[in-house]
């Protein structure tokens, strides 16, 4: 059934290449499967899958293998070679499909097994190949013919010789220019396929365009990356990246075109779409484009560089805020040291007194400032606030109960302020000046819709060890100061209740820029 397939496709292949006499007389139609068959070249002739459908008798002698075994299997099955020839050989069929152009391997090792008869094993010979589209209709690639000459016994010539091939004649010239070819040929492959590796593992974007549409012809993988794993080659770029349509860039690109002029941006922002079932985001990038000339100098394309800024843009916007924020907030600490200068020296009985306060303030402050730079500026806990100002005190004494609350910046250098003062006060005339008393502060957060709310109930218990003087709030810059920010600058409500026992103060305030709470 095989040699029949072969016997008749050949027929069926050519069919219609035979033409009538010029002088109107019908000619008889040229006998081309017998031709194929008795070329004295080895010819054969693949399909699709690389099976062979179609061998002539000088291939079955230069193969050392009939047709019955050739017809229907897989040229890679008969002759399988994984080195660097095979890879070669796959790549001129695969070269031939996919362009309709021929193909051609001027010099080839390749490797073929021995029949048993000849004592098995493999035998090194050497080839040179074309590769012949054969079209369908439609333009399609049906079959690759391939004409094989085989070039071992020249190559076993030169080597038993082992003349310059500059002097000899004929057949070994002919090989010398062959193999002089070929190697050409590879060396120039090798190096597109070098070029073309780096240019697509650059770090940097590129992409090359033709014509005055702007196909797109290559591009890298950083591009592709760019703009979301869109297919682009052999799209125009308003087709492939329609959302840059209306954001000035295809302009620049004909600007380039028509004028032959070098066009560059630097952290240009630009809208892309990743993906049609994603929002559009904002990025910028730094790109040049240069135009792309013929010999004739025409212009022809334009080559594409650039590079995604976003993160750096993004970057140097955030420390721009920074450094505003940072600016605002040292003008507010200047003026609030300024107050409690202004405020701690205010008719000074006892100057070393004042000093003292005015310190204790200015630690209290800076104790605020460390712990919102260890959260760079972000937020800082109640907790540590309160630690900050009662650490030094023993655990028995000092009950802290409430969930955590993560106060803004400005929250918690408010808070620090009342904090200290209260301490204070505590330390010098409450639960805190002697050895037995107890200073108890329970807090609770609320998130409503207009805001985070913090309740703090602060109850000091004067111990049997106290001083003598009855309990009172320290009057003057103290009581003023948490009026100030408590009903000022929060907003909020103080109660401040003096008892035998010590001193209630409770408060309730609306939290600037309110953070997380965590029960």
């Amino acid at each position: 059934m095989q040699q029949q397939a072969g016997d008749t496709l050949l027929p069926r292949l050519v069919a219609g290449l035979g033409r009538p006499s010029g002088h109107g007389g019908a000619v008889e139609e040229p006998d081309f499967a017998g031709i194929f068959e008795v070329l004295p070249s080895p010819f054969m002739v693949l399909d699709a899958d690389l099976r062979y459908v179609a061998v002539n008798r000088a291939y079955e002698e230069a193969t050392l293998r009939s047709r019955q075994e050739l017809l229907g299997r897989g040229l890679f099955e008969m002759f399988p070679n994984e080195g660097e020839s095979g890879r070669r050989l796959r790549a001129s069929f695969d070269s031939v499909f996919a362009t309709g152009e021929p193909d051609t391997i001027a010099f080839i090792p390749y490797e073929i097994p021995r029949p048993e008869w000849q004592g098995g094993g493999m035998e090194q010979r050497y080839w040179s190949a074309t590769h012949t589209p054969l079209k369908a209709a439609d333009g399609s690639v049906r079959f690759v013919v391939q004409n094989t000459v085989d070039v071992t016994e020249i190559v076993r010539i030169k080597e038993a010789q082992s003349l310059p091939f500059r002097n000899v004649p004929g057949e070994l010239a002919l090989l010398k220019h062959a193999q002089d070819v070929e190697e050409a040929y590879q060396e120039t492959v090798s190096e597109g396929e070098a070029f073309r590796r780096l240019f697509r593992q650059a770090p940097g974007m590129i992409a090359v365009l033709e014509g005055p549409e702007h196909v797109f012809t290559f591009v890298n993988d950083s591009y592709q990356r760019f703009v979301g794993g869109r297919d682009l080659v052999g799209r125009t770029v308003r087709e492939a990246l329609p959302e840059i349509a209306d954001q000035g860039f295809l302009e620049l690109l004909d600007a380039v075109y028509t004028r032959g002029e070098t066009v560059s941006g630097e952290a240009m922002p630009i809208t892309i779409q990743p993906h049609p079932d994603m929002a559009a985001v904002e990025a910028f990038i730094d790109f040049t484009y240069n135009p792309i000339s013929n010999a004739e100098g025409a212009i022809t394309g334009v080559f594409v560089q650039g590079s995604d800024r976003t993160e750096a843009v993004r970057a140097s916007q955030h420390q721009r805020t920074l450094m505003d924020e940072l600016n605002h907030r040292v003008k507010n600490t200047l003026a609030t040291i300024q107050a409690m200068a202004r405020q701690s020296f205010r008719d000074v009985g006892d100057l070393d007194e004042a000093r003292y306060a005015f310190e204790s303030r200015l630690l209290a402050l800076s104790r605020a400032h460390n712990i919102l730079a260890e959260r760079r500026w972000e937020s800082a806990p109640l907790t540590a606030l309160l630690k900050e100002e009662l650490g030094s005190f023993a655990e028995q004494r000092v009950r802290l109960d409430g969930p955590e609350i993560l106060l803004s910046a400005k929250s918690a250098i408010a808070l620090a302020i009342v904090l200290h003062e209260l301490t204070s006060n505590a330390r010098r005339y409450g639960a805190l000046a002697g050895e037995a008393g107890v200073l108890a502060v329970q807090w609770s957060g609320e998130a409503q819709t207009s805001g985070q709310t913090l309740e703090v109930d602060w109850q000091e218990a004067r111990g049997t060890d106290a001083p003598g003087a009855p309990v009172h709030l320290e009057p003057g810059y103290g009581v003023r100061v948490i009026t100030r920010i408590i009903e000022g600058e929060f907003g909020g409500t103080l109660a401040l209740d003096l008892r035998e026992t010590g001193l209630i103060c409770r408060f309730k305030i609306k939290l600037f820029e309110a953070g997380d709470i965590a029960v």
